[in-house]
């Protein structure tokens, strides 16, 4: 059969996967694609978008439509598969299918338009099941439509939801689920950086895992029933942000046309785009591009990027750095490294001096007090010397001694830094916003020079402590001159960036680093 061939789409519209019915599990998965135009009236419109991962793009299987035919990840093939109703045909939007991937100015429109796609969706399937090559290799090879295709059996995914639904029903859970519910929360959908916008604009979600399937609502209370993650800090990070959002579901509002009008500008203005990065630039994405573009839906402000697949991480990355400080001194970005190098001019305001997380709260919080520096030139000014903040946990925890900084042009007012290896990494690129003291209103000057470091890599972070970072910030990622006069240069280099720590230090009185 040949391959299908997509039509072009016209901008402010869409395509709908229309999923024939069928009562064989065994039959082919047959669809329709159908346009559908999102200007219409209306705060929702009859089709479900599905929230799942891709998986590996090896072993695809075919969906067959309109005469042609598509390959699909085996995840999304297992997933149509459950999906398919005996008798009623089911109207989705499914990215993989629904958007021509292969070009990618059509590609750039769509994902900028993703969160008004969910917004509008009368309801969102999540799609728990890991992709084949993530599941749990207990099972043979199943035969086409097998009902294990999905391998929700192999790691018990399936019994697991009924745990958390019988705890949201305040019925007792047998202590032997526990590690079953652990796996289950433990699969890559909640490590996805998309997953967060889709359930983010979702006014009614659906959890499903195999044939298993609640609300999301009941399934955020399962989870504040049993706590499964409380002992575990890797879940810690993940779990209690996703289930925030979609318990949240049901009391957002509805999307009207006045909202809506301008398909290129609609966002979900949750916060602004400095905080969301802080919060979730540790999540996974195939494409790093990903990681900057699942955010721009939920940004309150607006960073004049837009989604395109032509650019490079380099290129994209260094946007975001200009847009978030404005006017740094320099910037170096790397295409392979989730990295960036940055020289500014700053004026220190402050230093973290105690900082705990508040773990009663769903949406985790971070109760920090900062306190201030003396107003320059008024050692005997009166003012507040500290103030407390509450602040949603980010992918770096703010800790003791963190630096607050007001950087020269910056878009935000302050960014939180660390001191490091001879040089400054940053907690958060977006600080506190209000109640600084008054004096800073008036700074006109920023005598530090601040070499920064944001780094989006825990892996890196964790396990190197700082030491890899000496090729970036070194002649900052300039390759290696062998000459006696290049390696006199480096070690300059080197002592004025840790002559530059030591005198910012001192300027916070904490004269034994310095």
């Amino acid at each position: 059969m040949a391959p299908y061939t997509y039509t072009s789409l016209q901008t402010g519209s869409v395509r709908l996967l229309r999923l024939l019915p069928n009562s064989d599990r065994n039959s082919r998965i047959e669809c329709q694609l159908i346009t559908f135009s999102m200007l219409d009236s209306g705060s929702t419109h009859p089709y479900e978008a599905l929230s799942y991962v891709w998986g590996s793009e090896d072993n695809k299987k075919p969906v067959y439509m309109d005469g042609g035919e598509l390959y699909v990840t085996a995840n999304l093939h297992a997933a149509l598969s459950r999906l398919r109703h005996c008798f009623v045909e089911r109207v989705l939007w499914v990215d993989a299918i629904c958007i021509n991937q292969h070009v990618k100015d059509e590609k750039g429109r769509q994902v900028q338009s993703m969160a008004k796609i969910y917004a509008k969706a009368s309801r969102v399937i999540v799609w728990l099941v890991d992709p084949p090559e993530k599941a749990a290799p207990k099972r043979v090879a199943p035969d086409k439509g097998d009902p294990a295709v999905d391998g929700d059996q192999a790691d018990n995914g399936d019994q697991a939801l009924e745990a958390v639904r019988a705890a949201a029903e305040e019925q007792r859970v047998d202590s032997k689920m526990d590690q079953m519910i652990l796996t289950l929360l433990r699969r890559e959908w909640f490590q996805r950086i998309w997953v967060v916008q889709e359930v983010a604009a979702a006014r009614h979600i659906l959890i499903k895992s195999g044939s298993t399937e609640i609300d999301g609502y009941a399934f955020c209370r399962g989870l504040s029933v049993l706590k499964p993650f409380e002992t575990h800090p890797d879940l810690q990070a993940l779990i209690p942000p996703i289930a925030f959002l979609i318990e949240g579901a049901v009391f957002r509002r509805r999307h009207d046309k006045d909202d809506t009008s301008r398909p290129a500008k609609f966002s979900l203005k949750i916060r602004p785009l400095g905080e969301l990065v802080d919060m979730y630039h540790t999540r996974k994405a195939t494409n790093p591009l990903d990681k900057v573009y699942a955010l721009l839906g939920m940004s309150s402000d607006d960073p004049g990027i837009k989604a395109d697949y032509s650019s490079s991480w380099k290129d994209l990355f260094r946007e975001l750095v200009n847009f978030s400080l404005s006017n740094p001194v320099s910037v170096r970005t790397w295409d392979a490294k989730e990295v960036s190098v940055m020289e500014a001019n700053g004026n220190v305001l402050g230093e973290v001096s105690s900082a705990r997380e508040d773990a009663t709260r769903d949406d985790r919080e971070h109760d920090v007090e900062i306190t201030w520096k003396t107003a320059p030139g008024h050692s005997d000014a009166k003012g507040e010397p500290s103030s407390r903040f509450a602040f949603r946990a980010s992918a770096k925890a703010i800790k003791k001694g963190d630096i607050v900084c007001l950087l020269e042009g910056a878009s935000r007012p302050t960014t939180i830094i660390r001191p490091c290896d001879g040089f400054l990494t940053i907690i958060r690129i977006a600080g506190p916003a209000d109640r600084l003291p008054k004096w800073s209103d008036s700074i006109t000057t920023f005598p530090t020079d601040l070499l920064l470091v944001w780094d989006w890599d825990e892996s890196r972070r964790k396990s190197q402590g700082g030491e890899g970072y000496e090729y970036f910030v070194s002649s900052r990622g300039v390759p290696q001159c062998p000459s006696p006069e290049c390696r006199c240069q480096d070690h300059l280099d080197k002592a004025a960036r840790w002559w530059n720590l030591g005198m910012l230090l001192n300027g916070m009185k904490r004269f034994q680093e310095a």
